[in-house]
């Protein structure tokens, strides 16, 4: 088990554009993915991307399985890896033709102790690889849209207060949601 450092806001590393991944099934890859998930569950995280432990490729891993300390309300999500992935914002119905955001409230394990009002697309596909190659391809809604949107940010080195719209909605989450786990330093 390799538990990594997690990258703070303020690290000009956050802010790169991760690279492409062209070899699948690799050691290498394996080994990103398992200190991934160990960092990620270390840290409580419902999702972690490469470039926040410092890797420069296109790599996220997301969910939970099972109801998260940090999002007590959020439903699970299925736990996932996420390679060189392409984000398509999708109509809330297949009648409605407009392409609907909802604001709710973010947290990162790289700007720890803090959430924000962040808007989102409500309901995306997401396509891209595993780490064996082989291709996904789903369409999602609510907070399962909302994590993989929000990891696939630190892709093109954004992290969530960029998004925000009204940072009077921005704050330590010990204050605004007292009894709701707060990410470590």
């Amino acid at each position: 088990m390799t538990v990594r450092a997690i990258l703070k806001m303020g690290d000009p590393r956050l802010l790169r554009v991760a690279k492409t991944v062209t070899e699948f099934d690799t050691d290498e890859l394996h080994l990103l993915i398992t200190d991934m998930l160990d960092t990620m569950r270390a840290a409580s995280g419902v999702g972690l991307a490469a470039p926040q432990i410092g890797v420069d490729l296109q790599v996220v891993i997301f969910g939970t399985g099972e109801p998260s300390a940090r999002y007590p309300d959020a439903p699970p999500v299925p736990r996932t890896v996420l390679v060189n992935p392409n984000i398509t914002p999708l109509p809330r119905s297949g009648t409605d033709p407009m392409l609907a955001e909802e604001e709710d409230w973010e947290g990162c394990l790289s700007v720890p102790g803090l959430r924000g009002l962040v808007p989102r697309f409500a309901r995306i596909r997401y396509a891209g690889r595993d780490q064996y190659g082989d291709t996904l391809d789903r369409t999602v809604d609510g907070f399962h849209a909302r994590v993989v949107q929000h990891e696939c940010d630190h892709l093109i080195g954004r992290l969530y207060p960029t998004r925000m719209r009204d940072l009077t909605r921005f704050g330590f989450t010990d204050v605004m949601f007292p009894g709701v786990e707060v990410e470590e330093d």
